[in-house]
């Protein structure tokens, strides 16, 4: 098919032309009601022409308005109307276009599907299917630029379709959307009560309790239910209603709703609007400089490391967020259940929590090596930065909001080789290595980004030195050094 997936049912569904689209969205989230503050991490609406569904819809593409900036990524998944297929169907296309301007298919994340045997690229299916199309347009109007995965689903086990949804989950910058109208042409007092048992079923999370004829998405719909349950999610339902209450006859009748999954583990709206607006990556290149090649596995590390961050790093800052406010208030990190985060997130990982103030260090405390579970180090580092760094007084709930936070994942450390101390310091690569000093008992670290203050070589070693207990010019053959990089991320405003 072509590179650009253009509109199949523009005109039809919902307006051809920009300007009387973007208006019917805006009048449909206008009305919408904004319920509570809990941003959702999955959804599910439905696809119907836009006079019969749109109201319905926008019920809950309304609650991403906080994270409208936050929002990189979207898998949006839906039945197959027109073309059949077995399992799940991607698209070859490089975008999907609507009258509101083309969305990127995120190209990485098709990668990751088709790793699955139930996935495979299937065009003709996605050609005329309007149960993904009509999402588009609303996606465009709430949320600021993203890419999309589409994936058609045809008939598969729920746990086919959560087995893909689990690998392509992410962290906050993800949104799981499953399209999805409820029972068709049946009476309008029928309609309600085989809508209501279907609700109930994606409440409980329970896809087998939906009917045949309860759910035309009853397949992708199932997969959700079986990754939300696996990941202890809570659901609500924001709408339940049918054309007979939006712009159709009571006789025979479509019907409709919308329902928010949210990971109960995450930090609330408020935390996250308040730590920050936009999150930076800021790297410490392992590109080698010419005195020292970079160490086996250096590359490998980084390269995974930054990729890590780029899908996870807001979901890790904002635990670490979380972690010092719950210290606040209970005196302990934020409990971290590990079935509520992704693979990768649970690997064994080493970091480092920096806290600053107005530009100045208000605690930095973290694991030189890997003993747990990345997240679990992220949680228990971030209270201790807070309230158990020696150099400082316990974090009080008035610095809360004048803190900057920053993430250092470290690399294993590899011993430097060397005779003398001028064979030493030869080896320092400055902006590139973090430090790890011994002698005897005494022993020191410092990330690469001390090297931001301490730029020359004999004054950071010195100052190394002193952090050990020892004096700044000390040297003795039992002296050793090990190096490490790191990948970063933080938040610039935390306003």
């Amino acid at each position: 098919m072509n590179a650009i997936r253009k509109p199949a049912v523009a005109g039809q569904f919902y307006p051809d032309t920009a300007t009387e689209l973007g208006a019917n969205l805006d009048a449909y989230l206008a009305d919408a009601d904004k319920g509570d503050a809990r941003v959702p991490k999955a959804l599910i609406a439905p696809h119907a022409g836009f006079i019969y569904s749109g109201p319905i819809a926008a019920t809950a593409y309304t609650r991403l308005e906080p994270v409208k900036a936050v929002i990189k990524r979207v898998v949006l998944l839906g039945p197959c109307h027109r073309v059949a297929v077995q399992g799940l169907a991607l698209s070859s296309a490089d975008a999907f276009a609507t009258p509101l301007g083309e969305i990127p298919i995120d190209a990485a994340l098709r990668g990751r599907a088709l790793k699955f045997p139930q996935v495979e690229v299937f065009d003709p299916t996605h050609e005329m299917e309007h149960s993904l199309e009509v999402h588009l347009p609303f996606l465009q109007r709430v949320l600021d630029d993203f890419s999309l995965l589409p994936i058609v689903v045809g008939q598969t086990s729920p746990e086919s379709v959560a087995e893909v949804l689990n690998h392509l989950w992410g962290g906050r910058e993800t949104l799981i959307v499953v399209s999805s109208d409820l029972s068709h042409y049946l009476d309008y007092e029928s309609a309600r009560a085989l809508d209501a048992k279907t609700s109930q079923a994606i409440l409980d999370l329970a896809p087998t309790q939906i009917a045949h004829q309860g759910a035309c998405g009853r397949f992708p719909v199932g997969g959700l239910l079986v990754a939300a349950k696996e990941r202890k999610m809570s659901v609500e339902m924001v709408d339940l209603r049918n054309s007979g209450d939006t712009a159709g006859p009571k006789n025979r009748v479509v019907g409709y709703g919308s329902w928010l999954f949210f990971d109960e583990t995450a930090p609330s709206r408020t935390t996250k609007m308040v730590w920050g607006k936009t999150v930076r990556k800021k790297t410490k290149t392992s590109t080698p400089v010419s005195v020292a090649p970079a160490l086996d596995g250096e590359t490998d590390f980084g390269a995974a490391t930054k990729a890590l961050l780029d899908e996870h790093g807001f979901t890790l800052v904002l635990l670490a967020a979380a972690s010092i406010d719950h210290g606040l208030k209970h005196s302990q990190p934020v409990p971290v259940d590990l079935n509520k985060h992704a693979p990768e997130l649970r690997q064994t990982g080493a970091c480092f929590i920096t806290l600053t103030r107005s530009g100045k260090l208000r605690g930095c405390i973290g694991s030189p090596e890997a003993h747990r579970p990345l997240v679990a180090d992220i949680s228990n580092n971030a209270f201790q930065a807070a309230f158990k760094d020696p150099r400082f007084p316990p974090l009080a709930p008035t610095e809360r909001n004048e803190l900057q936070l920053s993430i250092s994942v470290l690399s294993s450390q590899s011993p430097l080789i060397f005779a003398s101390e001028q064979e030493f310091m030869a080896q320092l690569r400055p902006n590139v290595d973090g430090l790890v000093i011994a002698d005897g008992e005494r022993r020191a670290l410092f990330l690469p980004s001390v090297w931001d203050q301490l730029p020359d070589p004999a004054i950071f070693v010195g100052r190394l030195k002193q952090k050990a207990g020892l004096a700044a010019h000390h040297w003795s053959d039992s002296f050793q050094a090990w190096r490490f990089v790191t990948e970063s991320v933080s938040f610039d405003d935390l306003q």
